[in-house]
Protein backbone atom coordinates (compact mmCIF):
# COMPACT_ATOMS: atom_id res chain seq x y z
CA UNK A 1 0.00 0.00 0.00
CA UNK A 2 0.92 3.34 -0.70
CA UNK A 3 0.14 6.58 0.64
CA UNK A 4 0.39 9.60 -1.48
CA UNK A 5 0.82 13.44 -0.65
CA UNK A 6 0.79 16.32 -3.30
CA UNK A 7 2.66 19.71 -2.38
CA UNK A 8 3.29 22.83 -4.27
CA UNK A 9 0.55 24.63 -5.41
CA UNK A 10 -0.67 28.23 -4.87
CA UNK A 11 -1.73 31.16 -6.50
CA UNK A 12 0.59 32.08 -10.15
CA UNK A 13 -0.40 34.44 -12.79
CA UNK A 14 -1.43 33.23 -16.66
CA UNK A 15 1.78 33.00 -18.17
CA UNK A 16 3.56 31.78 -15.20
CA UNK A 17 4.99 28.09 -13.94
CA UNK A 18 4.59 26.06 -11.35
CA UNK A 19 6.14 22.70 -10.01
CA UNK A 20 3.34 20.23 -8.53
CA UNK A 21 5.64 16.94 -6.52
CA UNK A 22 4.04 13.54 -5.05
CA UNK A 23 5.73 12.04 -2.56
CA UNK A 24 4.94 8.59 -1.64
CA UNK A 25 5.23 6.75 1.34
CA UNK A 26 6.16 2.42 0.75
CA UNK A 27 8.89 0.22 -0.61
CA UNK A 28 7.51 -0.40 -3.83
CA UNK A 29 6.73 3.10 -5.30
CA UNK A 30 8.84 1.83 -8.70
CA UNK A 31 5.90 -0.54 -9.49
CA UNK A 32 3.01 2.31 -9.49
CA UNK A 33 1.79 3.66 -12.43
CA UNK A 34 1.21 7.38 -11.57
CA UNK A 35 -0.94 9.83 -12.64
CA UNK A 36 -1.59 13.48 -12.58
CA UNK A 37 -5.90 14.59 -12.35
CA UNK A 38 -7.44 17.63 -11.39
CA UNK A 39 -11.14 19.19 -10.40
CA UNK A 40 -11.85 22.18 -11.44
CA UNK A 41 -14.81 24.05 -9.51
CA UNK A 42 -18.36 22.67 -10.39
CA UNK A 43 -16.71 20.23 -13.00
CA UNK A 44 -16.30 16.56 -12.81
CA UNK A 45 -12.01 15.81 -12.32
CA UNK A 46 -10.47 15.18 -15.55
CA UNK A 47 -7.06 13.13 -16.59
CA UNK A 48 -4.15 15.44 -16.18
CA UNK A 49 -0.90 13.13 -17.17
CA UNK A 50 0.39 9.73 -16.41
CA UNK A 51 3.50 8.36 -16.09
CA UNK A 52 4.80 4.57 -16.35
CA UNK A 53 6.86 3.02 -13.78
CA UNK A 54 10.56 3.66 -15.47
CA UNK A 55 9.14 7.39 -16.38
CA UNK A 56 9.98 5.60 -20.44
CA UNK A 57 6.34 6.42 -21.07
CA UNK A 58 4.24 9.31 -20.85
CA UNK A 59 0.25 10.84 -21.98
CA UNK A 60 -1.10 13.91 -21.95
CA UNK A 61 -4.49 14.86 -22.13
CA UNK A 62 -4.88 17.31 -25.16
CA UNK A 63 -5.71 20.27 -22.41
CA UNK A 64 -1.70 20.12 -21.25
CA UNK A 65 0.27 18.92 -23.96
CA UNK A 66 2.85 20.64 -24.78
CA UNK A 67 2.64 22.82 -21.40
CA UNK A 68 3.26 20.54 -18.36
CA UNK A 69 5.87 17.49 -17.93
CA UNK A 70 5.11 15.13 -15.63
CA UNK A 71 8.30 13.09 -14.17
CA UNK A 72 9.50 10.61 -11.46
CA UNK A 73 12.39 10.03 -9.40
CA UNK A 74 11.70 6.33 -8.14
CA UNK A 75 14.67 6.98 -6.22
CA UNK A 76 13.34 9.85 -3.93
CA UNK A 77 9.74 7.85 -4.33
CA UNK A 78 8.50 11.37 -5.77
CA UNK A 79 6.47 12.24 -9.11
CA UNK A 80 6.46 15.97 -10.17
CA UNK A 81 4.20 17.85 -12.43
CA UNK A 82 5.89 21.03 -14.57
CA UNK A 83 3.29 23.44 -15.31
CA UNK A 84 4.36 26.09 -17.93
CA UNK A 85 2.27 28.86 -19.66
CA UNK A 86 -0.33 28.40 -17.50
CA UNK A 87 -3.83 29.78 -18.06
CA UNK A 88 -6.36 30.70 -15.80
CA UNK A 89 -8.67 27.26 -17.03
CA UNK A 90 -5.81 25.24 -15.40
CA UNK A 91 -7.30 26.57 -12.24
CA UNK A 92 -8.27 23.74 -10.51
CA UNK A 93 -7.64 21.29 -7.16
CA UNK A 94 -4.41 18.76 -8.66
CA UNK A 95 -4.52 15.04 -7.37
CA UNK A 96 -2.14 12.51 -7.89
CA UNK A 97 -2.79 9.04 -8.37
CA UNK A 98 -1.26 5.61 -8.88
CA UNK A 99 -1.81 1.66 -8.56
CA UNK A 100 0.43 -1.26 -8.18
CA UNK A 101 0.94 -2.82 -11.39
CA UNK A 102 3.48 -5.50 -10.14
CA UNK A 103 3.94 -7.98 -13.23
CA UNK A 104 1.55 -6.31 -15.48
CA UNK A 105 2.47 -4.81 -18.43
CA UNK A 106 1.92 -1.17 -18.59
CA UNK A 107 -0.45 0.65 -20.31
CA UNK A 108 -2.17 4.17 -20.50
CA UNK A 109 -4.44 4.99 -17.63
CA UNK A 110 -6.82 7.94 -17.81
CA UNK A 111 -9.61 7.15 -15.82
CA UNK A 112 -10.08 7.57 -12.06
CA UNK A 113 -11.51 4.19 -11.67
CA UNK A 114 -8.04 2.42 -12.87
CA UNK A 115 -6.03 3.74 -10.04
CA UNK A 116 -6.31 2.68 -6.27
CA UNK A 117 -4.56 5.39 -4.41
CA UNK A 118 -5.37 8.95 -4.68
CA UNK A 119 -3.42 11.94 -2.39
CA UNK A 120 -5.33 14.68 -0.96
CA UNK A 121 -5.06 17.17 -3.13
CA UNK A 122 -3.13 20.47 -3.82
CA UNK A 123 -4.84 24.31 -4.95
CA UNK A 124 -3.65 25.55 -8.04
CA UNK A 125 -5.06 29.01 -8.96
CA UNK A 126 -3.83 31.10 -11.86
CA UNK A 127 -4.96 34.81 -12.13
CA UNK A 128 -5.84 36.18 -15.51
Amino acid sequence: QVQLVESGGGLVQAGGSLRLSCAASGRTFSSYALAWFRQAPGKEREFVACISRSAGFTYYSDSVKGRFTISRDNAKNTMYLQMNSMKPEDTAVYYCAGVDLGRLAYSVRTKEKEYDYWGQGTQVTVSS
